[in-house]
């Protein structure tokens, strides 16, 4: 995770040449399909944190006081070098106490955060050489400790040769050095991948890797700030039947307010491991993404009662490792289908549903609300939910699943039917862009988008002025078209339905003439 947004600019790698070695036994933690598990074959869903151990190395009681909140896995930032190293005796030392505290150990080197984007900041490369020059640490411990080669290695911009060569030949040259552990990687694009690089990648990284053990890790903060987002990625790796984590995400972040909710429910409707970031001691203007304050477990903040205790959350989900004597057997009995759900206050833009409860033979941990074609409404931790920012004067068909913490899905329930009420009053709508970075050569902005009027709305156009000589060169959540220096941003499938007072977003980045400091005016929005 970034603690402030950096300037952006072209990252630049050597030309590699994969070498194709033989494939390895699997040892300790390795993948199987989608899945990660343990070397006796049980599925292992990592749920926990991050501890900032690189900036903090004497706060070793955090290791205990993560492990008392449930979580089974901790991830551990380490430096080679941009920050004091922490060396193999270091190392050794937090391998250690993710051992006595139960958890698994993923170990990420934070060198790489920005490389290109960010003074200081290391390659993949060398990163692959730090690992090295500490694996006497880490031999041998290959049912304990993931390793994190390198935290969100790339920023925004197009790179040569790329995500994929780089994570390619830092996962080869681990292997050549001896390396048997299950390797994660990073996404670029800050960790958030909005270009698709990783998903659109992620089979040919994962093919060049000899052990076949590789684990791919997105990072979601203001990028995934709706479900529709947050699923439709989660889906791609479903479907390549690869293996994801999120390593890293927030209840809120200055690039936008990611969906927490969806996340967590999603990451546990899947049986996908998650970590939020991070436990205590954010600085740079992130410092509400601490769970606890002053690394002190009694002080559980807001963000720290989510994680750990709320919806889907660590202590509810987390299943010890059996490494440490936990699981048992894998709970593979998916609930009862829940009965039809029944609206009640219909109005214009809202309902309230209810339901039977589902049964489980551990437990019910919650429910999805569909509509009918399988676009999700909403997620409750109860057999009730409260529904807004429907269309008025629609016929809505509604079915639930019910989901375990094991992330076993029930059956839908039948459908439930109804329609709301017309709407009234006008519609219009609101654009507020931030200049979230900026250099000689471009920015990047990240626009929101407000519906004021009194009733809900299906769509929404914004329009603005670029500078003369400035050029869009990437966006996303939205469907954007230039004409001259005219720029009209359109809502896409999943963020154009707005109740009154939702909001939304979508972003850009445009190149400009070097030296010039100008950026788009005019914004205009109209539903």
């Amino acid at each position: 995770m970034r603690s402030r947004l950096a300037a952006l600019a072209a990252i630049i790698l050597l030309p590699v040449v994969l070498v194709s070695q033989p494939a390895h036994a699997a040892v300790g933690i390795h993948v199987s399909g989608a899945n990660i598990v343990e070397r006796g074959g049980q599925n292992l869903i990592l749920r926990g944190t991050s501890h900032p151990h690189a900036w903090y190395t004497g706060q070793t009681q955090a290791f205990r006081d993560i492990k008392s909140l449930g979580a089974n896995a901790v991830r551990v930032v380490l430096s080679g070098g941009r920050w004091t190293p922490n060396n193999a005796a270091d190392v050794a030392g937090v391998v250690s106490l993710c051992k006595q505290n139960r958890l698994i150990c993923v170990l990420e080197n934070h060198d790489t955060t920005g490389y290109g984007e960010q003074s200081g900041a290391y390659t993949l490369d060398q990163a692959a050489d730090y690992w090295i020059s500490v694996k006497s640490a880490l031999a041998g411990q290959e049912d304990h400790v993931i390793v994190n080669i390198g935290n969100e290695p790339i920023g925004n911009n197009a790179v040569t040769p790329g995500w994929a060569a780089a994570t390619s030949a830092a996962i080869q040259k681990l292997r050549t050095n001896g390396f048997d552990h299950a390797l994660m990687v990073d996404a670029p694009n800050w960790g958030q991948d909005w270009q698709f690089t990783m998903r659109d990648n992620a089979r040919t990284v994962f093919d060049s890797d000899p052990d076949r053990n590789v684990i791919f890790s997105i990072h979601m903060y203001g990028v995934f700030d709706t479900a529709a987002e947050i699923t439709a990625y989660m889906d791609a790796f479903r479907t390549a039947g690869l293996p994801l984590v999120v390593g890293e995400f927030g209840h809120d972040h200055s690039d936008g307010n990611p969906d927490e909710d969806t996340i967590m429910a999603q990451a546990v409707s899947r049986g996908l491991g998650y970590f939020g970031w991070s436990w205590s001691g954010n600085g740079g203007g992130v410092e509400y993404l601490d769970q606890v304050t002053n690394f002190d477990v009694t002080q559980l903040t807001s963000w720290g009662r989510r994680l750990f205790d709320g919806t889907n959350g660590i202590r509810a989900t987390a299943r010890e490792a059996a490494i440490y004597g936990g699981g048992g057997e894998d709970d593979t009995t998916p609930p009862s289908a829940p009965g039809a759900p029944s609206a009640s206050n219909v109005t214009a833009t809202g309902t309230r549903l209810t339901w039977t409860a589902s049964t489980d033979d551990v437990g019910v941990t919650g429910y999805d609300v569909y509509r009918s074609g399988g676009t999700l409404l909403g997620q409750t931790a109860t057999n009730a939910i409260t529904l807004s920012g429907l269309t008025p004067a629609t016929a809505y068909q509604v079915y639930v699943r019910a989901r375990d913490a094991a992330g076993n899905q029930s059956a839908s329930s039948p459908n439930g039917s109804f329609t709301t009420q017309p709407g009234s009053g006008g519609g219009g709508c609101s654009v507020t862009p931030t200049v979230q970075s900026q250099w000689g050569g471009g920015y990047v902005v990240q626009a929101g988008v407000t519906n004021t009027g009194a009733s809900a709305v299906t769509g929404w156009t914004v329009t603005f002025t670029l500078p003369a000589g400035h050029q869009i060169t990437g966006f996303w959540n939205a469907a954007v078209s230039v004409s001259g220096q005219t720029v009209t941003a359109r809502n896409v499938g999943y963020n154009g339905d707005l109740g009154p007072g939702g909001s939304t977003g979508f972003g850009f980045q445009a190149s400009r003439p070097s030296g010039q400091t100008s950026v788009p005016s005019g914004y205009t929005c109209a539903t």
